[in-house]
């Protein structure tokens, strides 16, 4: 079973409350959740988000303007 992407409607970044978009890690091409206005990449553990403070990754700037 994938990540169902109507799901992005209803999930929000534990941090600010705001919306998360699917990336994926420009090295690893893992499917992450990313809040956009923290800077955050949430992993994905199977088809379950981990919507975790401290297991987000920091976005580099050069690959969040990539993500604008």
């Amino acid at each position: 079973m994938a990540f169902d992407k109507e799901l992005l409607h209803v999930l929000a970044c534990p941090v600010c409350k705001g919306s998360l978009i699917n990336h994926v890690h420009p090295d690893t091409g893992a499917i992450e959740l990313m809040c956009k206005f923290d800077r955050l990449a949430f992993p994905m553990q199977g088809d379950a988000p981990i919507l975790i403070e401290q297991r987000a990754r920091s976005v580099l700037l050069a690959e969040y303007e990539q993500v604008k």
